[in-house]
């Protein structure tokens, strides 16, 4: 239980941390943000280096190497999309009368560079770990992959609370694609589409010894984190305040009166 334990925190700390760096630096004025993804870009291809070298070993350490190295690898692509760098050919708002398969369009659009970008990249991943004993690193990929895509869909059709703290000011126009709404059918499915994994994940974890457990346990407390954060979205959490001090964020007035 102990080594499970560790896990929890070390992934936790991870998602906090890397979380709040890539705030910050995004954040920062855009004169730095030449140096800050050139220091990114070391980084991916460091995490490519650690995704091929640990793929071919199942040891403890190899394991949490290529799950580093796969957050490495997602963080490069956050940047390049916070940043500005990646996004899509449409950086414009959504016009007011845009309905239907029309608003859609131009969601995809606006994102169809980044989404590409993550195509890519995913199967890179896929090939650089194709046939070894490690899978960590694509599963952790594949892990983030769907549920972004997941998160994506549910702020299109609508939720009750929009993540625009997050947003840096150059994307502030990708707030009108999103929707402020009580409920979406899609929503539940999500949740119940990545519980199932989750639950199994967790048990494969509990079942196992060595580095199979901690693989497994990585895996399984990454997609609990991302369900908490489908969470955030339908419910009255100031969490954006978990990251204060690595971004000043705007934060809605019913998330500031929860604040301590």
């Amino acid at each position: 239980m102990l080594g499970h334990g560790l896990t929890f925190v070390f992934t936790v700390a991870l998602w906090w941390l890397s979380t709040g760096v890539i705030l910050m630096l995004c954040s920062l004025p855009r004169r730095t943000f030449g140096w800050s993804f050139l220091g990114a870009t070391v980084v991916l291809a460091v995490a490519l280096y650690g995704l091929v070298a640990s793929a071919a070993e199942t040891s403890i350490s190899a394991t949490y190497v290529a799950f580093l190295s796969a957050i490495g690898v997602w963080g490069w692509l956050e940047m390049g999309f916070l940043m500005g760098y990646v996004t899509g050919p449409h950086a414009e708002p959504c016009p007011p009368d845009a309905r239907g398969w029309r608003r859609f369009g131009l969601a995809v659009t606006a994102l169809l560079y980044r989404e590409f970008s993550i195509i890519v990249v995913g199967l890179l991943v896929a090939i650089l770990t194709s046939g070894q004993p490690n899978q960590i690193g694509a599963l952790t990929f594949l892990i983030l992959l769907a549920m972004r895509l997941s998160a994506e869909f549910n702020l299109f059709l609508g939720v009750p609370r929009l993540p625009d703290a997050f947003l840096p000011e150059g994307l502030m126009y990708l707030k009108s694609y999103f929707r402020t709404r009580r409920f979406n059918l899609l929503f539940p499915v999500s949740i119940l589409g990545s519980s199932i994994p989750a639950i199994l994940l967790a048990r494969r974890a509990i079942g196992a010894e060595g580095a199979e457990a901690v693989g497994f346990g990585l895996l399984f407390v990454l997609l609990a984190l991302a369900i908490l954060e489908h969470f955030f979205m339908m419910i009255p959490l100031a969490d954006a305040a978990l990251w204060r001090w690595a971004k000043p964020m705007t934060m809605p007035k019913s998330a500031e009166k929860s604040l301590p």
